[in-house]
């Protein structure tokens, strides 16, 4: 017979191995003093870049900090890797859920039998469990749709990690210091204006030679100051991206060395890798990942179609009689053949190749576009430094002839000016030709001037800071 206190101690002892749950709540105001705390010259950071790097730093702090460092801090700090890192491990514990097998059910029954004879016992006792099994391979398809969804969320954290980079490099190409060529244009100007200014007195130049020459000096000024919002706004922009507020930068010398390269079209990747690349980009994965899911939840409900079965054995004392059982149940599909949901999972297996297709379609526009800009902006810095060549050689002749007293000092001064307009103009040639070979490694997920490799998403991951596990 089945004793009471048995079976209270059975339940004892399941309910002492569940987990208890541990209320954590978010303090925003920590939250946002942890945040407004972070500096470029954390020790935890030094830390990090050595983890992930597998090197120490060669000093730190740096003495200027350049592409590479500000995105291996960007990996440290940016919420956006957390909160992909929070997705994937979400998919992960899914994908362990998804393997267990389901739990029996047991029941107990007591009844009394008023009419009993007298001298045998009214009470009769009985145990029953129920025995789920699933049938049509669910199980298996169960686990197969979790370990896909686990792998999207892991190619989609990895495209997490190269958008934090691609970021970055655009945020450092926007804060490229352009301040002294625009304040040696003004300067320059304000020398012709002077000039033209006393000429005017003299009687030497007209009315619209001086205001010309004024209003080029108030664009000149204009430029200057409306670069000076631009570099501010930058530097804010770029502590954004980082993950450190904008004080983290005050003071912080930038390294802009890697944006000195411009490499030709014949080096970028041939038409074999770019297609190799095309294929191995996160987000073009996390769409194919993402249709196996849609693929394996349509042959779940396929097999949905053949009811599971319950076994329930039992076993009862009645009147001192000990009587075995053994139960069958299932549920009997004749008004329902789950057509509803396999239509339903048919149509977003479909939604979920039509997405895939648009994923990879607009890789590949992408790159093609990304490339034809590229090939026409090197052409344009190819123009840009013609130019800048030409106008040097006018400003040299037109020196020498203000030192042997062929021309005045306004032609040796406009001379000069030109050139100075030229060199920003190719530096901002530069600039766009820069840009442009960002959408490139945009497009081929990959940086193609060396630097930190966006796809050791693993190594990254596992070297950021671990979150406390918490029991539930």
């Amino acid at each position: 017979m089945i004793r009471a206190s048995n079976v209270f101690m059975c339940a004892a002892l399941l309910a002492a191995g569940c987990a208890t749950y541990t209320a954590k709540p978010i303090d925003p105001g920590a939250q946002q003093a942890a945040l407004e705390s972070r500096r470029l010259d954390a020790p935890e950071l030094a830390g990090f870049i050595e983890r992930a790097t597998g090197r120490q730093p060669d000093a730190w702090p740096p003495r200027a900090w350049g592409l590479d460092p500000l995105t291996m801090a960007a990996f440290h700090f940016q919420p956006d890797l957390d909160r992909a890192q929070a997705q994937r491990r979400a998919a992960e514990a899914a994908a362990i859920t998804a393997g267990k097998w389901p739990n029996p059910t047991a029941g107990l029954s007591f009844e009394r039998n008023m009419d009993a004879p007298t001298g045998q016992s009214a009470w009769t006792r009985g145990f029953a469990l129920g025995v789920p099994l699933e049938t049509a391979g669910r199980r298996d398809i169960r686990i197969e749709q979790a370990r896909q969804s686990a792998q999207a969320a892991h190619w989609r954290e990895a495209e997490a990690v190269w958008q934090v980079r691609s970021r970055v490099r655009a945020a450092l190409l926007a804060a490229y210091p352009i301040d002294e060529p625009l304040r040696l244009q003004r300067d320059l100007q304000q020398d012709i204006a002077r000039i033209v200014e006393r000429r005017f007195a003299a009687g030497l130049a007209s009315q619209p030679d001086l205001t010309q020459a004024r209003l080029t000096l108030d664009r000149a000024a204009l430029a200057l100051s409306e670069n000076a919002q631009h570099a501010a706004e930058s530097r804010a922009r770029l502590a954004a991206v980082v993950g450190v507020p904008a004080t983290a930068l005050q003071g912080v010398k930038l390294d802009f060395d890697a944006f000195d390269r411009l490499p030709p079209v014949a080096d970028l990747p041939s038409v074999e890798l770019r297609r190799a690349a095309l294929l191995s980009r996160a987000d073009v994965l996390a769409a194919l990942a993402d249709y196996e899911v849609a693929q394996a939840a349509l042959q779940r409900e396929v097999a949905r179609q053949y009811p599971d079965i319950s076994l329930g054995p039992g076993y009862t004392w009645d009147a001192g009689q000990v009587k075995w059982s053994l139960g069958l149940s299932l549920v009997l599909p004749l008004f329902d053949r789950n057509e509803g949901p396999i239509a339903e999972a048919k149509a977003r297996r479909e939604a979920a190749a039509a997405s895939f297709r648009a994923v990879q379609a607009r890789a590949i526009a992408e790159l093609d576009e990304a490339l034809a800009g590229y090939g026409h902006a090197l052409a344009t810095v190819e123009t840009a430094d013609a130019l800048l060549r030409g106008q040097r050689r006018t400003e040299r002749a037109a020196a020498a002839a203000f030192r042997a007293g062929e021309a005045d000092r306004l032609a040796w001064m406009s001379a000069r000016y030109e050139t100075a307009v030229g060199e920003l103009a190719a530096i901002q040639a530069r600039m766009r030709a820069q840009q442009s070979l960002g959408r490139v490694e945009d497009a081929l997920h990959r940086p193609l001037a060396g630097g930190v490799p966006a796809f050791e998403t693993e190594r990254i991951t596992s070297s950021r800071r671990q979150p406390s596990v918490e029991s539930r």
